[in-house]
């Protein structure tokens, strides 16, 4: 696989200062730089087209703004225009690291498959509470590290925040579904039902902006809770009982506390053993004394918003005779017609 093969697909929304930054990486990548970028600006109201075209003399970039529909059917619009055979799929807050493009490159040349993920990392610029989330989310000790460990490398379901896919599996799959967030697992899950072969490239990160407060965070994390039992419903082979780990471990927190009230220590004193450990792995990671209080708090947002969506959706799929769309409107996009 050469440079010239690949079109990195960005969708934006009301962004520009991510798309700039997130380019002026794309300008420091070492290698050749004929690769293609296409920008899909998603119904935007604050527009990137000007950052794109400041860039024009020195990338080769392809720049579409289409109505609002999500950064699903964006990336399907942006796949269909491409020029390249394989895509390179990137959240407008990333940042790639010089190396990024040569890494991708060996590892494809290497051993082939027709999709990727690679994992997300925190740049050293990014803010306290950036890092604490970045933890929160890709540490083993939170996560399992499922984001990007290495036992996942030939075993695993890439996001679409950093994500590989070649013309060929589009087309099979027919791109991203509707339902937002999960319609990047629940491409993976159809890849691997056609046989399409994915893997993890841990060389291959990017730098994660997460440009979140703790509210967003929580509505985020909420989502993803109440997207994994739909995933469940539609594909039951891929439900597994560690998906229940969060509601357990939010509902044992609150019945530890209770029971700390009454008089009883111990379950109180695991969880707060369960805490310093997750402080000290923070402090050694991040070399930060404030990351690892943030780091708390994060897993404690991180559990108990995901822990809940996935309850009430569960419970929702188990009691209600509804149409799942019905049930969860806000978890779906309407898909507009973009003359294909």
């Amino acid at each position: 696989m050469q440079t010239q093969d690949i079109s990195f697909i960005i969708p934006v929304y009301n962004r520009p200062d991510e798309v700039k930054e997130l380019l002026e990486s794309f300008v420091n990548l070492e290698g050749k730089q004929d690769f293609e970028i296409v920008i899909i600006e998603d119904g935007s109201t604050i527009s990137s087209k000007a950052i794109a075209e400041d860039f024009s003399d020195k990338l080769n970039i392809s720049y579409y703004f289409k109505e609002n529909s999500g950064p699903g059917d964006s990336r399907n619009y942006g796949m269909k225009l491409a020029k390249g055979n394989y895509f390179i799929i990137l959240d407008s807050d990333c940042i790639l690291p010089k190396n990024y493009l040569n890494e991708v490159i060996k590892s494809l040349n290497d051993n082939y498959v027709d999709c990727f993920g690679g994992p997300d990392a925190a740049h050293s610029s990014f803010t306290n509470l950036q890092k604490a989330i970045n933890f929160s989310m890709t540490s083993f000790i939170t996560t399992g590290g499922i984001r990007g460990r290495k036992s996942s490398v030939n075993k695993f379901q890439p996001r679409s925040f950093n994500m590989g896919l070649s013309k060929d599996a589009f087309i099979a799959t027919e791109g991203f579904g509707r339902i937002h967030p999960g319609e990047d697992p629940d491409l993976s899950i159809r890849l691997t039902k056609l046989n399409f072969k994915t893997k993890l490239i841990p060389e291959a990160y990017v730098y994660h902006k997460r440009r979140i407060s703790w509210s967003k965070f929580f509505k985020q994390v909420y989502k993803f809770g109440s997207v994994r039992p739909i995933l469940s419903h539609w594909y039951p082979e891929t439900k597994k009982i560690t998906y229940w780990f969060p509601t357990l471990f939010s509902l044992g927190l609150i019945a530890s506390i209770v029971l700390f009230i009454s008089g009883i220590e111990l379950p109180l004193k695991i969880y707060g053993l369960y805490f310093i450990a997750s402080f000290i792995i923070a402090l050694i990671s991040t070399k930060n004394i404030i990351v690892p209080f943030l780091s708390i708090i994060a897993i404690i947002i991180q559990f108990f918003g995901y822990g809940y969506g996935f309850l009430k959706s569960t419970l929702i799929l188990s009691f209600s005779n509804k149409n799942i769309e019905q049930q969860f409107p806000n978890l779906f996009f309407k898909i507009k017609q973009n003359g294909f």
